[in-house]
């Protein structure tokens, strides 16, 4: 099994590490389903691990709608990714219909000539026709699709995620995310997947004020009890 965390910390990566993980999500804004990473955040991931980095590239909160201007920003982002040292990008855009968009294909060539691996991340599960967007996906040379299978966790999404696998796994790599821990693992990885999705961080219980956010760190007992199951 390949498990990657979500994580926004250096910490993360080299929790990530001790326990055998094979790649993070590394995204700033968790709070808001992910923001692209500084470059100095995706660097230090790199140089103090040896996890693969896939950086998230979503540059603002809100949906997954965006425009040429917006594309032009993720390009960079993507470039600077790469000169950072990550491994991969994971990003997503959809049209006013709820359809893959075509401004994809310009991100995953970039990528592709950088060297770097492209995962679609969970605008997926916002589509209109799942089986129309995957293979979209495919024909776009897409490595990775994360999903929750069109549903608010991964677990409710499972018939759609075993469909994805069954029928598409061996063209795109499917990985399961939202919603997954200890108890629900087993049960998600026997839909045939190999790869799990899961974020893991936990809070201090220190909450700044003026509204300058929660401090939260890494969850390395759940890391610890997801990777044990399939010891």
């Amino acid at each position: 099994m390949n498990f990657e965390i979500c994580t926004d910390s250096v910490e993360g990566a080299i929790i990530a590490e001790k326990y055998g993980v094979k790649r993070i999500e590394l995204c700033s804004a968790l709070s808001v389903g992910g923001l692209t990473p500084s470059f100095g955040l995706i660097q230090q991931c790199v140089q103090n691990s040896t996890v693969e980095v896939h950086v998230m590239i979503r540059h603002k909160e809100g949906g997954f709608f965006y425009s040429e201007i917006d594309v032009a920003l993720m390009k960079v982002d993507i470039d600077k990714a790469k000169r950072a040292g990550a491994k991969g990008v994971v990003f997503g855009i959809l049209n006013s219909t709820h359809e893959i968009s075509n401004l994809n294909i310009e991100l995953v060539n970039l990528a592709k000539s950088l060297d770097i691996e492209v995962t679609f991340h969970r605008a997926f599960d916002f589509v209109s026709n799942y089986q129309q967007a995957i293979e979209k996906l495919i024909a776009m040379k897409v490595d990775r699709l994360l999903t929750s299978g069109l549903q608010t966790t991964a677990e409710k999404g499972l018939d759609v995620i075993t469909e994805l696998q069954t029928n598409y796994g061996k063209q795109i790599q499917i990985m399961a995310g939202s919603g997954i821990n200890a108890s629900n693992v087993l049960k998600i990885a026997n839909s045939g997947i190999n790869n799990i999705h899961f974020t893991a961080r936990k809070s201090t219980q220190n909450i700044t004020k003026l509204g300058m956010g929660e401090l939260m760190i890494v969850d390395e007992d759940k890391i610890n009890n997801i990777v044990n199951l399939f010891k």
